[in-house]
């Protein structure tokens, strides 16, 4: 299958992702707001993925200091998430060219607008979305790749509300581009069941945020540990769509919106900073936790190289058993 292309010398998967990005393996970690800084991006990168800085909670001059240090702390490629709506879009741009930040992946926007500049100075540019229509628009806008993110991914998510399962394949089917699998995914397992449907690579958020590197608060991580199945839920679709931990906050907005609260009265309960209360201050009751369904099935708080290292023996692991299934060999 095409997605999963050679293994090299080193034992290691070598495919369209991997070459795209000048990486060891087809392993992304999310660019996630209050935990992605350049400590778990440099990290991750130096275990052989992608690590990415998320710029979505960063004014322009922290971006400025969180590329430096990355660049000082690792040789290898790493990247940038800049949500579109960002209000300093263009200064985050300049700060990205100045440093020659050799990847980027835009999210929650119109990948037209900014696409075409960061290409002509030589940056990589990978689109999130959560649907195949969205996928095709971002390939006719010349992203290099997208990250077809399904609904049980933590954070902002899709109106479509479509799951992992059936996006990745519609996504592949329609466009030509490398297709990057996230929503859902944690493991080993669910890094091969997404390369199965049909990804080259997979994005992998809340299985990060509980790693040492991550800048999340520690009472979050650990918050996200004595969590089980069923306690994150998708809420505020009248603004931007958000999965969220079930807590005090959580409640005060399902109340409101079970009883018809319009966006503006949403708007005044979310208020401002509300994530940051939550996630990197610790919060634990008046705070926005965002995190994926996934949580449930996260257990400890390791190291980020331990984590990839953890995911992609498990990935191998498991495509042997296929290959040995494939062949009556059990």
């Amino acid at each position: 299958m095409k997605q999963f292309g050679i293994l090299n010398k080193e034992g290691n998967i070598e495919n369209e992702v991997t070459k795209l990005f000048g990486i060891e393996h087809p392993l992304i970690q999310a660019g996630m707001i209050w935990a992605s800084g350049w400590e778990l991006a440099s990290a991750v990168s130096n275990a052989g993925g992608l690590g990415i800085i998320g710029a979505g909670s960063m004014y322009p001059h922290i971006l400025d200091e969180h590329i430096i240090k990355c660049q000082e702390a690792t040789d290898k490629p790493f990247a940038v998430n800049l949500p579109l709506l960002y209000p300093d879009i263009d200064k985050h741009i300049e700060t990205i060219l100045k440093h020659k930040v050799p990847i980027v992946f835009t999210s929650a926007g119109n990948p037209k607008i900014w696409t075409g500049l960061l290409k002509e100075n030589g940056v990589t540019v990978v689109h999130v979305v959560s649907s195949s229509k969205f996928a095709f628009k971002s390939q006719e806008a010349g992203v290099d790749a997208v990250v077809a993110e399904g609904f049980e991914a933590g954070g902002h998510n899709g109106r479509e509300e479509t799951t992992t399962l059936c996006l990745i394949p519609a996504v592949v089917e329609k466009v030509s581009i490398p297709v990057i699998a996230a929503g859902g995914i944690y493991s080993g397992k669910s890094m091969l069941s997404a390369m199965i449907l049909g990804a080259s690579g997979v994005q992998i958020g809340s299985r990060f945020v509980c790693s040492n590197e991550a800048s999340s608060h520690l009472n979050f991580k650990k918050e996200i540990i004595n969590r089980q199945e069923g306690e994150t839920e998708l809420v505020l679709k009248s603004l931007a769509p958000v999965r969220l931990i079930k807590n005090e906050f959580y409640q005060k907005v399902k109340e409101a919106e079970m009883r018809g609260a319009e966006a503006d009265e949403l708007k005044e309960i979310l208020g401002r900073a509300r994530a940051k209360l939550g996630m990197f201050e610790g919060n634990l009751t008046e705070g926005e936790l965002e995190i994926g369904q996934v949580s449930g099935q996260i257990n400890d708080i390791l190291p980020a190289a331990e984590i990839v290292a953890n995911i992609l023996t498990e990935f191998k692991q498991s495509l042997g058993s296929l290959f040995a299934l494939a062949q009556g060999n059990t």
